[in-house]
């Protein structure tokens, strides 16, 4: 860990602080259980995400998923890979611009535009493509980051999923 690291805020984070210019990618396919579960979360019952017939009239043509389960790939970057554990989002602007389909592969990137020098505060400008490569979401994220012990972090994973309500 450098000086830098431990003067921004850095100190205690579990990858360190980000360069401009890294970058982070994950990939996934979309499926009909996902849109199922974004549903259970929100209560978003769009017919665009059932009704196949009606969604395949529609300018779209096919079964979409919803735009938090487009967007939420971004989510799983950001927390896991970069900055890494331990990070939030403070803000995002997103443009969806393509719809995606049920079984579409979705391909989202994360890329540093600048690094706070005084706190681990990252902007990031975010894109999700689909397999064709066409851009569904652009935008931007503003990221900070809460130092974590390296021993605490898979306790902590692990307790927030088994604590009951």
């Amino acid at each position: 860990m450098t000086s830098q690291d431990q003067a921004g805020g850095w100190i205690g984070t579990i990858k360190g602080m980000p360069a401009i210019g890294d970058s982070a990618e994950r990939s996934r396919t979309v499926s009909i259980e996902d849109v199922e579960a974004f549903t259970q979360m929100t209560g978003d019952r769009n017919p665009l995400h059932y009704d196949r017939d009606l969604a395949e009239r529609t300018v779209f043509g096919k079964l979409i998923v919803q735009g938090g389960v487009t967007s939420g790939i971004l989510n799983a970057i950001v927390a896991e890979d970069l900055p890494g554990p331990g990070t939030v989002f403070l803000g995002v602007e997103w443009k969806f611009s393509k719809a995606v389909g049920i079984g579409e592969e979705i391909t989202g990137r994360v890329e540093v535009t600048s690094v706070r020098a005084d706190k681990p505060i990252v902007s990031l400008k975010t894109t999700v493509r689909n397999a064709a490569g066409d851009v569904c979401l652009t935008g931007t994220a503003t990221t900070y980051t809460v130092p974590l012990d390296l021993a605490d972090a898979p306790a902590t994973r692990q307790g927030a999923e088994g604590k009951a309500n």
